[in-house]
């Protein structure tokens, strides 16, 4: 059976671990996850890795390594967002185990061992917190994820403890950075760029790094139909005003702002609100120019809000350094890309990733694969079986050419 095939059998078969049946529905410590995690725990063996859960909740699929060498890693994560694609994450797994599995025969004269890497956590839905596996492995995960809680009010502590994880030990298992030669990451790319191009695969240089805003708008309330327009102290008005503002202010900057959600207060069809939230994230490869944007779009939203009488707090929820890829690692897979016959292509990735927390701990590098129309998080995300096979013939080079056996 070819790479193509066993990826195409693979990530159809484990799509059916999900709560839902549009789209996948994978959150972490839930049946779901356990599921996909028996079929993982088969393609490690396949390769001939050995299989453990690690006290993060990240299944560990490791060559023999008898002699102590250093690792190098491959990975990335198995949940999904809500109704979510049957690729994002989990192709990256499917990925990293048939590149075991190629490497098998060869890989006890290489001058590192083998993991691959399936991530617990990642997307950051069920709780709110992101990158629990690579920041434990890192080092840098917070204590205080561990007693985040979800929407039914259970403990991300308890519902690692109920999967079986031995959370008495998370924050305890960072590794060596002596002991890792890097990190891999193979990931649909999510946008558009490598369809564009027509190319299957194209090399990543840096990772975007992300803030998130809690916006608070405070106005006041009164009688919609006895309150005079004029005077109004309408906090919907002022924000949508400075809402439409981060559009206006991203299209000019070299930066993504979103809007992703809105509440009202007191949301009532004859109250004038009188407080809106709303959340804002800012994303870009520098983190100058995230910065630069930050006290921009802040000054002017507050500005704006003022004029309508109203006024504007803004607490920041998250920040995220942007990541650049290993150059090393980069040259490495890009030289890998030529040697398979396709032209090199290097680009940004305007998503997070598991790599840009694993870069606490060891260099990085990551892989992007064509996908359908750019669409991600969403049923209809697609990369092709052949391209994905590209991607598994593309790292097995690589690897070998940093095991110096090209």
């Amino acid at each position: 059976m070819t790479h193509a095939d066993k990826v195409r059998a693979r990530l159809q078969a484990i799509a059916a671990a999900s709560a839902t049946t549009t789209g996948v529905t994978r959150l972490p410590w839930t049946a779901e996850h356990r599921a996909a995690l028996g079929q993982i725990t088969d393609w490690m063996q396949d390769a001939g890795l050995d299989v453990s859960l690690d006290a993060a909740g990240t299944l560990v699929g490791a060559s023999p390594n008898p002699d102590g060498k250093p690792w190098l890693l491959i990975g990335s994560h198995q949940d999904s967002v809500p109704s979510g694609g049957r690729f994002d994450g989990i192709m990256g797994i499917a990925v990293g185990c048939l590149v075991a599995e190629a490497l098998r025969d060869r890989i006890a004269a290489f001058p590192f061992a083998l993991r691959v890497l399936a991530f617990a956590d990642e997307e950051g839905v069920r709780f709110p917190t992101a990158l629990v596996g690579p920041r434990a492995l890192a080092g840098t995960l917070d204590p205080g994820a561990l007693g985040m809680t979800d929407a039914g009010g259970v403990t991300m502590r308890d519902a690692m403890a109920a999967f079986g994880v031995d959370v008495d030990r998370t924050l305890g298992i960072a590794l060596d950075p002596a002991g890792v030669v890097g990190y891999l990451e193979a990931h649909i790319e999510q946008g558009p760029v490598l369809e564009t191009q027509d190319l299957p695969v194209a090399a990543v240089s840096a990772i975007c790094g992300i803030s998130r805003f809690d916006v608070t708008v405070r106005g006041a309330t009164g009688h919609a139909g006895t309150v005079p327009m004029a005077g109004r102290q309408d906090a919907l008005v002022a924000a949508g005003r400075a809402i439409a503002l981060v559009s206006d202010a991203a299209s000019a900057a070299p930066v993504r702002a979103t809007v992703g959600t809105i509440s009202v207060g007191p949301g009532a069809v004859n109250a004038i609100p009188a407080e809106v939230r709303f959340t804002l994230e800012i994303r870009s490869e520098t983190d100058a120019a995230r910065a630069e944007f930050e006290t921009q779009i802040l000054r002017l939203m507050r500005d704006s809000i003022a004029r309508d009488a109203c006024d504007m707090s803004a607490l920041r929820t998250y920040d995220q350094r942007a990541t650049d890829c290993d150059p090393g690692l980069t040259a490495a897979l890009e030289a890998a890309i030529r040697d398979c016959g396709i032209a090199p292509l290097t680009i940004p990735s305007g998503a997070t990733h598991d790599a840009s927390a694993m870069a606490d701990l060891c260099p990085v590098s990551m892989l992007f694969v064509r996908c359908r129309g750019g669409v991600s998080h969403r049923p209809d995300e697609h990369a092709s079986a052949r391209d994905i096979a590209a991607a598994v013939g593309v790292l097995e080079r690589m690897v070998t050419r940093l095991a110096g056996n090209a």
